[in-house]
């Protein structure tokens, strides 16, 4: 069983998308084991997308990030990782395939509704970084 976070980022928290992102994680045969709501601090942003510390988007990111509150989860499932990157779609909605959720509701590369992790690596720091593991519940026993 993979767990995988991710999250309803500003944008789509504003556009009230928090129910149907979950929603499409569940039709998929996902599980939320873990949720809750939070408004980071520009520091707190920075902390989390440190790995992109070096790119040009990183301050313009983090700012958004800190905008206002998000929805982190962490999901369940069967190759979870790769399900709920197909399932938002690709980063740039407009390379995003009809269907995804950047695809049906993202304005930009950046205001793109959602964030998923791209690795077990990225999942277990990510997970870590909003979850201690007694958060975390198994919806399968």
């Amino acid at each position: 069983m993979e767990r995988t976070l991710s999250i309803v980022k500003p944008d789509g928290v504003k556009k009230n998308l928090i129910g149907e992102v979950i929603g499409r994680f569940e039709k998929a045969g996902l599980r939320i084991v873990a949720l809750r709501m939070l408004k980071m601090t520009k520091e707190e942003a920075k902390g989390f997308y440190i790995v992109h510390k070096d790119k040009p988007f990183y301050d313009s990111l983090t700012n958004f990030m800190s905008e206002g509150p998000i929805v982190v989860m962490v999901v369940e499932g069967d190759g979870a990782i790769s399900k709920v990157r197909e399932i938002m779609g690709a980063t740039n909605p407009k390379e995003a395939t009809p269907g995804t959720i950047r695809a049906d509701f993202a304005s930009d590369i950046e205001r793109n509704i959602v964030h998923g992790s791209d690795s077990p690596e990225s999942a277990s720091y990510e997970i870590g970084y909003f979850f201690p593991s007694i958060d975390l519940v198994s919806t399968t026993s």
